[in-house]
């Protein structure tokens, strides 16, 4: 009997120990995304009804157009940030997750940076590229058919890109940092977050978006 109750308050010292780690692993989270609806998210027709909800997910289906997060977290402008979502690819599919950018009527985003989302498409820049400025190439650390995690993280200069808890991308932009025409807006900055729909015959999900803002 000793021995239990021994155990037994071990036990409940173990767990009480680990209440505050897991409090700080949640704090500071906050979603973007109910899973109902696209509150809180604004589409630039670009292309109508490319986004949607299904299943829980944003369902991002049917050409270019791009969905800008205008929410009321943190006034929708971000700067130093960690940012963790699920994503899932379809074959063939090609798409974006945007970070320092801001609402654009129309065409690909030319402020902030875009972290790719590619498995299959024929584009050899693959999931967890920092499109065109540090990328994953040709083999994707992302399967069709199958959720898997991206995050996201940005302080100061730097950005680390991770999927599935590897770490693919580690980039610090330059103080002199000097961009070619088609890219002169992927600097650090602040603004908002963007979903990029590609293409006719690109599907994609995204859920779960978590936003956490680094101090």
């Amino acid at each position: 009997m000793i021995m239990k109750k021994s155990l037994l308050l071990i036990s409940s010292l173990v767990l009480t120990s680990m209440i505050p780690a897991l409090a700080d692993d949640h704090a500071g989270w906050v979603s973007l995304f109910d899973g109902k609806t696209l509150e809180g998210w604004k589409s630039n027709e670009e292309k109508p009804n490319v986004f949607s909800v299904v299943d829980g997910a944003i369902q991002v289906k049917g050409g270019r157009a791009h969905l800008f997060y205008d929410g009321d977290v943190n006034d929708g402008k971000f700067k130093d940030f960690e940012i963790k979502l699920k994503v899932k690819t379809t074959p063939g599919a090609n798409g974006g997750f945007y970070f320092h950018t801001e609402f654009q009527e129309k065409g690909w985003p030319t402020k902030g940076y875009e972290c790719q989302i590619n498995s299959t498409h024929s584009d050899d820049r693959k999931t967890g590229s920092l499109y065109g400025i540090q990328d994953v190439m040709k083999n994707a650390p992302s399967t069709d058919g199958e959720w898997f995690d991206y995050h996201i993280i940005v302080k100061g200069k730097t950005v680390r890109i991770s999927v599935d808890g590897k770490e693919v991308v580690n980039y610090t932009e330059p103080d002199d940092v000097q961009r070619p025409d088609n890219f002169k807006g992927r600097l650090i900055k602040e603004g908002t977050f963007a979903i990029q729909g590609h293409d006719p015959k690109s599907i994609t999900y995204l859920k779960d978006i978590q936003v956490k803002v680094l101090e």
